[in-house]
């Protein structure tokens, strides 16, 4: 999400700082800074809004001479893009500097405490709570100092700190964030991703959940939170820069599937507060007060591509959660149709980057008929943002892979905490039972994971299905095609259906896209109690049938539905729950398995599997997975 670097040596700092960063732009930013030891005791610092160019423009007129150094590109969670905003972020007496990632979940409490002891603060930011936290505890020690501020912060954190009355050290921990520093000769780095570090050096201690480092330009010590010292060895990395940015995955997509669970669980802590012995779900960019909530009557939710499916399964989400009637619209067909809406009618649309052009111009049409709206985005300060009535930030951090994985998990997260909220206010589920659906959400990026390492185990079987597949597509594209050069053509009798039922049917639509994004090859969704309605004629010995069947109330009818397509000679592919013995009797061609989770949430695990189809696919017929052919990841044109 945002991205960290520091140097201590003997070298210019500066320039080192700002290579660092520039490596670190393909995270995603919106503004950057560094501060830099300067000698006499003095911290000096600059930052700007925007491109790490415009940082470079100031710093060729005002250069920051020294040899420790610590960096920053910033990917706003708390305040707006700007200035005043970018880190680092120092003391009032300027004599300390913070830059962090990650999000402090107390920080409003901690905030309140230290104004009453008269501490002024200068940006809106979470971080600069940290900074005025270590200037109150330090008593010419940093590392100590660090280390009770740390003890104070609840939520995720990578922090690096340098201090003028300590030269030539820098001090960094972290928790939930990943940090690394590089061991060099009379030198040493502190990056956020190791991709940053490899101009410099190969050697590296990947710094672990709640441990600080210290490093001086011929030491580095690690430490953990009570102080006790960690030994552990320099890893040494033989990956390239590229492989780097992608944290040694083939491509971005894969990374950033396996990025889910950490992204989900990051959203709970953020969003789950903790009152009274209960939990209470907090949206604090909402600005749409309970009030406003509690005369609405009815939801429409509008977007494009994968985000409208993450808006069908919201439906379901809102309806089970709040009893309020809910629509889901396209956000294309819905600026068209003079939709009947008003002030007591919530609209919500979401959008990755909160630039979707027809998302943009459904909110305008519904504001303008005198709805309520909500934006759910990715990007602080987008334009969607800036124009819906509220908003909820998902905080998935930059997604590259035009194909979007985590962005769509995101998305559901907080349509679910949304639900939850809602529910509360409509007094439409007991208190109770918020508080015990809470509690399962947490499980569920457990749960995430464990589909994902059970891939990671049988990673092989998948690649292998994936080439059965390229060879049997081959053999139909040659008997379609009568052989000749067939290796860019696809077979109009080579294709995927995918059918699910009830809250999982959008994401047999949500497969399907993925798999015709980065594949080309021809697949639908369909809801499978449809299938008897047309799509039943296309079943023969050609067509791979992905069959979203986890136990749910609907789960005998989809065993009917997968009968019903063996009968016929099509392939199957069911996800079923792990231990499912009904549909293993069918003999699929390959079952895929996920944990028991309540059906509410399995959205959440179903949709891993299907990505993890599409991404196979695609590596298997050697397609650019990362960019596929004429999509972009922001539409912002009609």
């Amino acid at each position: 999400m945002c991205g960290i670097f520091g140097y201590t040596g003997k070298k210019e700092a500066q320039g080192l700082v700002l290579q660092g960063l520039r490596q670190l732009e393909y995270r995603g930013y919106d503004s950057s800074g560094l501060a830099v030891q300067c000698g006499a005791e003095e911290l000096r610092f600059e930052k700007t809004k925007g491109k790490i160019r415009n940082l470079e423009e100031v710093l060729k007129t005002n250069p920051l001479r020294g040899s420790t150094a610590i960096g920053h590109t910033r990917w706003a969670t708390h305040g707006t893009p700007s200035q005043v905003n970018a880190h680092p972020h120092l003391d009032s007496a300027n004599r300390i500097a913070v830059v962090h990632n990650g999000i402090i979940e107390n920080y409003s409490r901690l905030k309140e405490k230290l104004k009453k002891e008269g501490v002024s603060f200068r940006s809106d930011t979470d971080t600069e709570v940290i900074v005025h936290l270590i200037a109150k505890y330090y008593r010419n020690n940093l590392e100590e100092a660090v280390r009770r501020a740390i003890k104070d912060i609840r939520g995720t954190y990578a922090v690096a700190v340098i201090s003028a009355k300590e030269p030539g050290k820098i001090v960094a921990a972290r928790f939930d964030s990943p940090l690394v520093a590089g061991v060099g000769l009379g030198e040493n780095y502190l990056a956020s991703d190791v991709s940053a570090l490899l101009d410099h050096t190969r050697r590296v201690v990947f710094i672990e959940n709640g441990e600080i480092v210290s490093l001086t330009e011929n030491s580095m010590r690690l430490m953990d939170l009570e102080g006790r010292a960690v030994k552990r060895l320099p890893s040494k990395i033989d990956w390239n820069i590229s492989q780097a940015k992608k944290g040694g995955f083939p491509h971005y997509m894969i990374k950033e599937i396996f990025e889910q669970p950490e992204i989900i669980t990051a959203i709970l802590r953020e969003r789950i507060k903790k009152e009274k012995h209960r939990s209470a779900v907090f949206f604090e960019e909402l600005k749409i007060n309970r009030r406003e909530f509690g005369k609405i009557k009815r939801v429409i939710l509008i977007a494009c591509g994968t985000a409208y499916h993450a808006g069908l399964v919201g439906k379901y989400i809102l309806e089970a959660f709040t009893d309020i009637p809910v629509w889901v619209d396209t956000s294309s067909e819905f600026r068209y149709r003079n939709p009947n809406v008003d002030r007591r009618t919530l609209v919500i649309a979401i959008s990755q980057s909160g630039e979707t052009a027809d998302t943009l111009a459904g909110l305008r049409e519904a504001k303008s008929r005198g709805a309520v709206t909500l934006a759910i985005c990715n990007v602080l300060g987008s334009s969607l943002s800036r124009e819906a009535r509220g908003v909820i930030y998902t905080h998935a951090g930059p997604e590259i892979a035009v194909a979007s994985t985590k962005a769509y998990t995101a998305q559901l997260a907080v349509l679910y905490l949304l639900g939850l909220y809602l529910a509360g206010i409509f007094h439409a589920r007991p208190r109770k039972k918020i508080q015990d659906t809470l509690k399962e959400f947490f499980r569920v990026p457990v749960l995430m994971k464990e589909v994902l390492e059970n891939y990671k185990r049988d990673e092989k079987n998948w690649a292998k299905n994936a080439h059965d597949f390229n060879e049997r597509y081959h053999a139909q594209l040659k008997k379609y095609f009568g052989g000749g050069a067939i290796e860019k053509k696809r077979s109009p009798n080579g294709f995927f259906l995918y059918l699910g039922r009830g809250i999982n049917f959008p994401n047999a639509l949500e497969g399907a896209l993925k798999l015709k994004e980065i594949s080309y090859i021809p697949a639908e969704g369909y809801p499978a109690g449809e299938m008897k309605h047309g799509p039943i004629a296309l079943i023969d010995e050609n067509p791979w049938v992905i069959c979203l069947a986890p136990r749910s109330k609907t789960y005998d009818k989809m065993i009917s539905n997968i009968q019903e397509i063996k009968a016929r000679g099509g392939m199957i592919i069911p996800v079923v729950t792990r231990g499912d013995r009904e549909i293993r009797k069918l003999d699929p061609f390959y079952s895929i398995e996920v944990p028991a989770v309540e059906e509410i949430f399995s959205p959440l695990l179903t949709v891993l599997p299907l990505q993890l189809v599409a991404y196979c696919v695609a590596r298997e017929f050697g397609e650019d997975i990362d960019q596929p052919r004429n999509l972009a990841k922001s539409v912002t044109v009609e």
